[in-house]
């Protein structure tokens, strides 16, 4: 059985002397689109501040193609293949979307260079029609689509995409579902949290179910659509 591309182990957190994630275990498989699911407040962002190195778990760890990449810094993880992309976007709001771009401009850990500024713009054809507007004159949707395609510009193994459907309206939050069914066809594998089960039902392969920092489901994303006790226990608002 292959490796998988990313695997959290046995992963405690904490914030100060508050523990948020207790014994986390999450496999990601190359090619998938693994959900991350789970209220507000259930650890889905501190699951990503760990893979990426910002809150390091205490015990456990975190493997990127079978390697153990929790204990580096986060600029050395993004570097051993991990592109995250914030909840909050984070653009570089005075400088142009092709600026954006070309800042994160970057080969993958094994010389792989398949996204560049070609790549990115038939891939994301609206971003290439504004290219020289500054990033901060953006909507919401199209800066979440900067972000994501700024990130896909360091040739990542492995995207983490934080509620990117967040407060933006029903017509864009359709617009990033198709392009993530599109990144999906192109092999790129994405873990994606969020609240917003109907987005993920539409858009992921597999589900992983998070609740008060613990994993309490994972399964394929058919099987969770029509798990009505597991959606209503733990999704519902």
């Amino acid at each position: 059985m292959a490796e998988p591309l990313l695997r959290i182990e046995q992963a405690d957190v904490f914030y100060g002397a508050s523990q948020i994630l207790f014994g986390i275990d999450l496999e990601v498989e190359k090619g998938q689109t693994m959900a991350l699911l789970g209220r507000n407040g259930a650890g889905k962002s501190t699951t990503f501040k760990t893979i990426i190195g910002i809150a390091p778990p205490r015990r456990g760890r975190v493997i990127l193609s079978g390697e153990t990449v929790s204990g580096r810094p986060p600029y050395r993880i993004a570097r051993a293949g991990i592109g995250y992309v914030p909840e909050d976007r984070q653009v570089f709001p005075e400088h142009t979307v092709e600026d954006n771009l070309i800042v994160a401009a970057k080969k993958g850990p094994g010389g792989g260079a398949h996204w560049d500024l070609d790549t990115v713009y038939r891939v994301f054809p609206i971003l290439a029609g504004m290219k020289g507007r500054l990033a901060g004159r953006l909507s919401g949707g199209e800066q979440q689509m900067l972000t994501i395609a700024r990130t896909l510009m360091g040739n990542p193994e492995l995207l983490l995409l934080d509620e990117p459907s967040e407060g933006l309206a029903p017509i864009i939050v359709q617009a990033i579902g198709d392009l993530i069914r599109t990144l999906r066809g192109m092999g790129v594998t994405i873990l994606l949290a969020e609240q917003n089960m109907n987005f993920c039902l539409g858009v992921a392969t597999h589900a992983t179910v998070v609740d008060k920092g613990q994993v309490v489901y994972r399964s394929t994303i058919a099987e969770l659509r029509d798990d009505e006790a597991v959606k209503s226990r733990y999704l519902a608002v």
